[in-house]
């Protein structure tokens, strides 16, 4: 359906400001601070703050705290998302003023990606050392991508994302994602590399796993990838997931199988040395979820680890469609 005349008439009187227009412009690219942008725009603060707060009001743009930083980006559902991007793809790619737009976005891009590099060279060693005890990123990936299969995916949440693997890995398959992590290094580390791919649809956003600061029922597939292990209550992370799955959703969980390596414990801050089946499918029921598969990875070959893949599924709309069969039946 098309957008009404009033709705219409504002968004092109909020966008057609020059200024908001190449803000809107730049947020499409990704998320950036109130800082980032008046590097970019040579403009003070409360200018691009007062533009900003216009956008945000007429639903053009989304906003989101990580700590002292707010963080802004091009909204991506509603019904003036579609008109927005028609004026932006209607702008010239030769226009000089969006030409030095985009070569001081690039520069912005680069530093945060160069800080974020820095912090990953100096845990660099510790990730291998711990890579090294199972089977490869690839053969995980392998597994991954033949589990979930082909179908779109119009929402996903990665929990505890890291540096963003599995937006990265998935994102020919999501309209939209949101990867949320504890550590804002991280999250640097993670913009960064979406970033590099120049994958736009996703965003990061600092949280609790365990306290989401997200509505219920509002994402159809939930990752958690080698997060539980950390955890001293890894069943109220799945308890999260389960609350914020669509009914008939999938959670992908990716972790240890059981393992006696203590020094883990020490090393690499492990609260829990791995997860039977019967364990996680335990946790699983008892938010809701049943279990479609299980996958063991065996450890490589001087690698000491199992990792585990559990793929389960919401049951409501199973529910849902079993009373639906038995009405039909009836009639």
């Amino acid at each position: 359906m098309g957008l009404a005349l009033d709705v219409v008439v504002d968004v092109l009187k909020t966008a057609g400001e020059p200024t908001r227009f190449r803000l809107l412009s730049l947020l499409a690219a990704g998320d950036l601070t109130v800082t980032d942008l008046t590097d970019i725009l040579g403009q003070s603060q409360p200018r691009i703050s007062r533009h900003l707060k216009l956008l945000a009001e007429d639903a053009l743009i989304e906003r989101y705290q990580e700590g002292a930083w707010a963080y802004f980006r091009l909204k991506r559902d509603g019904e003036a998302s579609a008109l927005v991007r028609t004026l932006l793809a209607a702008a010239s790619t030769e226009d000089p003023v969006l030409l030095r737009d985009g070569e001081r976005l690039r520069t912005v891009k680069r530093l945060r990606s160069e800080k974020a590099q820095a912090y990953f060279s100096r845990n660099a060693s510790e990730w291998d050392e711990l890579r090294r005890l199972h089977v490869s990123d690839k053969a995980v990936e392998k597994a991954l991508l033949s589990l979930i299969g082909t179908r779109p995916i119009d929402s996903l949440l990665d929990l505890g994302t890291g540096t963003g693997w599995i937006l990265l890995l998935l994102a020919s398959l999501y309209r939209r994602a949101i990867g949320v992590d504890a550590s804002r290094d991280m999250l640097s580390v993670a913009r960064s590399n979406l970033d590099k791919a120049g994958v736009v649809k996703a965003s990061v956003r600092h949280g609790d796993i365990l306290n989401l600061p997200l509505e219920g029922q509002d994402f159809d597939f939930v990752t958690i990838h080698q997060v539980l292990h950390f955890l001293d209550q890894p069943e109220l992370a799945i308890a999260e997931a389960a609350r914020v799955l669509r009914p008939g959703g999938r959670l992908l969980i990716v972790d240890f199988a059981p393992h006696t390596l203590e020094h883990l414990r020490d090393d690499h801050a492990h609260v829990r040395l791995g997860f039977s089946h019967a364990l996680m499918a335990d946790w699983l029921s008892k938010v809701g979820l049943d279990v479609d598969e299980v996958v063991d990875l065996g450890p490589g070959d001087q690698g000491s680890l199992t990792v585990t893949v559990w793929l389960a599924r919401d049951r409501r709309l199973l529910m849902a469609d079993a009373a639906t069969v038995e009405t039909e039946l009836a009639l």
